[in-house]
C-alpha cells in the first residue's frame, strides 16, 4: 500500500516536472522575437534563433515577427493640385525595429500597427499629390512619387518602434465617371501638337525644295552657257577647217573631189543602183576629167 503510494506521488511528481520544464522552454525562430512577460511586464526581449529558458506559470512569451511586412492600403480618391480626382491604391513595405517600444506603445498589435500606417500614408499620399498637377503625379509614377511620399512621413512611424521602408503605388488611375472626358481631352491636345508638328514639316519641306529648285535652275543655267560655248567653239573650229580647206586652189579642187565621191557612194548605197548625172554636174565634170 505505502509503495503503490509512492510510485503514484513519483508518477505525479516527474509529470508536474516535465509539465514545468515545458513551460519553462522558449523557442525562438529566425523571423521573430520573442517577448518574455512577467505579470505583464516586458522582463526581457529575445532577438536571436535558439533555445531559452523561463520561470514557469510566472512569465509568458509573447511572439512578433521579425520579417518585412506588407500593408495593402485600401483605394482612396485625391485631388491634385489642379483639382483633378484621381484614384489611388498603394502599398506599404514596414518591419518593427524596436518591439519593446512596439509593445509598450501599440500593445504589441499588428492591427493598431497597420491602423497608424494606413493613417500616415494616406495623410502623406494627399499631401504630396493636392501640391502636384496631374502631369507631375503621372510622371512622377517612376519613383519621384514615392520619395516624396517618404520624405513627408519621415520619421514619425519611430515613436512606435516601426520603420517603413518603402511605399509603392500599384494603380493611379481617373476615376470612371471622368475618365472618358480626361482621355478626349488628351487626344485632342496630341492632335493639336501632330497639327503642329506637320505644318512645321511641311514648311520645312517647302523651303528644301525652293533651295533644291533654285540649284538645279543654277546647275541647268551653267550647263546651258558651258554647251553654249563648247558649240560656239566647235563651230569656229569648223569654219577655221574650211578655210584651211578652200585655201588654195589646188584644195579646193581635191575637196571637192572628196566630196564628190562621197555624194556618189551615198547615192549607190544598196544593189543594182544607177547613177545618172546630167553633162553639166559637177560630179560628172569630175568623173569625165574635166
Amino acid at each position: 500500500m505505502k509503495r503503490a503510494l509512492l510510485r503514484t506521488f513519483a508518477v505525479i511528481f516527474v509529470f508536474c516536472a516535465l509539465i514545468s520544464l515545458t513551460g519553462a522552454m522558449v523557442v525562438t525562430q529566425e523571423n521573430e522575437y520573442k517577448l518574455i512577460r512577467q505579470f505583464g511586464r516586458i522582463e526581457r526581449i529575445i532577438s536571436t534563433a535558439g533555445l531559452s529558458l523561463k520561470v514557469p506559470f510566472i512569465q509568458n512569451a509573447d511572439t512578433l515577427p521579425k520579417e518585412i511586412l506588407l500593408y495593402d492600403l485600401a483605394p482612396s480618391d485625391v485631388i491634385t493640385k489642379d483639382k483633378k480626382t484621381m484614384l489611388c491604391d498603394s502599398y506599404a513595405l514596414w518591419k518593427i525595429t524596436d518591439p519593446q517600444k512596439f509593445a509598450q506603445t501599440l500593445n504589441g498589435s499588428i492591427a493598431n500597427a497597420e491602423r497608424r500606417i494606413d493613417t500616415a500614408v494616406y495623410n502623406s499620399i494627399k499631401n504630396v499629390i493636392s501640391s502636384m498637377d496631374q502631369n507631375e503625379v503621372i510622371s512622377g509614377r517612376s519613383g519621384k512619387l514615392s520619395e516624396s511620399i517618404m520624405a513627408h512621413i519621415g520619421s514619425t512611424m519611430d515613436q512606435y518602434g516601426l520603420t517603413l521602408l518603402s511605399v509603392e503605388t500599384k494603380q493611379l488611375d481617373l476615376p470612371a465617371d471622368n475618365k472618358a472626358a480626361v482621355y478626349e481631352r488628351m487626344i485632342s491636345e496630341r492632335d493639336k501638337i501632330a497639327a503642329t508638328y506637320t505644318a512645321e514639316g511641311q514648311a520645312e519641306a517647302k523651303v528644301i525644295q525652293n533651295t533644291t529648285d533654285r540649284e538645279i535652275a543654277i546647275q541647268i543655267s551653267d550647263a546651258q552657257a558651258k554647251a553654249a560655248a563648247i558649240t560656239a567653239e566647235g563651230e569656229a573650229e569648223y569654219m577655221r577647217i574650211l578655210a584651211e580647206a578652200y585655201g588654195s586652189p589646188e584644195k579646193a579642187e581635191f575637196y571637192g573631189f572628196i566630196r564628190a565621191l562621197d555624194a556618189a557612194k551615198n547615192a549607190l548605197t544598196g544593189e543594182n543602183n544607177t547613177l545618172i548625172l546630167p553633162g553639166n554636174s559637177p560630179l560628172a565634170q569630175i568623173f569625165m576629167g574635166q
